[in-house]
């Protein structure tokens, strides 16, 4: 029985050494992508068994997981622009330092998003790199032909994924501009009668939430149908 146990304990005590090495290596190689060690991520990766392909198919499997939640703290910070109308005093100054609050997050969440778009688009420039110089290494001429048209075709949907993320990204600025001049305004003027009279400014940020939540769900579409033929 001791000897089981010992066993068990000295398994148990592996898989946490194995864990904390795979965790230190995925940081490692996060880290190094950020500093543009591009050869030095993708080599650390695929001495954890993951290609760029996997790669790519991870991380826009992420954006769109970037996207849903951008598109949930801005529909968030709507919501709390619309609480200011109906208070006053107090509750009116707790209610904007959570709206306050709501936009810091919406700039976070924008930031991830870009940062994540900016990632997939590197990465699968290096896929598409690589991929083209090893065709040129198959000799087989049938083999060569499919293997080009598979390339063409992955180009071809992750181009069409590329616009409609660049769609969004590029709706989300005049969303975060406007926020930040409204956000200013009311912390400067705090009162029931500044914020009724930004009820069409209000309006305009509305219009522009919805068609930007519009074009994340475009994008996310986008990104599901490109991760299903991956």
């Amino acid at each position: 029985m001791t000897d089981i146990a010992s066993r068990q304990s000295h398994s148990s005590t592996s898989l946490r050494q194995n864990g904390a090495i795979r965790v230190a290596a995925l940081m490692t190689a996060i880290f190094l992508f950020a500093l543009g060690c591009q050869t030095t991520y993708y080599t650390v990766w695929e001495k954890m068994g993951k290609e760029k392909r996997h790669l790519l198919k991870d991380n826009v499997e992420q954006v769109r997981e970037e996207q849903a939640e951008a598109s949930e703290q801005f529909a968030t910070v709507v919501e709390r622009i619309k609480a200011m109308y109906g208070f006053d005093g107090g509750e009116l100054e707790d209610v904007y330092e959570k709206l306050s609050e709501d936009y810091r997050a919406c700039e976070e969440r924008a930031d991830a998003v870009r940062d994540r778009i900016d990632k997939v688009e590197r990465i699968a420039a290096d896929l598409f790199k690589e991929w083209e110089s090893e065709i040129t290494v198959i000799e087989n001429v049938k083999l060569k032909s499919k293997s080009r048209a598979s390339l063409q075709d992955t180009r071809s949907r992750f181009a069409r994924l590329q616009r409609s993320m660049a769609r969004a990204e590029s709706s989300m600025d005049p969303v975060l501009n406007n926020l930040r001049d409204y956000v200013l305004y009311l912390k400067h003027n705090l009162n029931s009668q500044a914020v009724s009279s930004l009820r069409k400014e209000v309006a305009d940020i509305e219009t522009e939430v919805s068609s930007l939540i519009q074009d994340m769900n475009r994008s996310i579409k986008e990104a599901d149908a490109f991760v299903k033929t991956m």
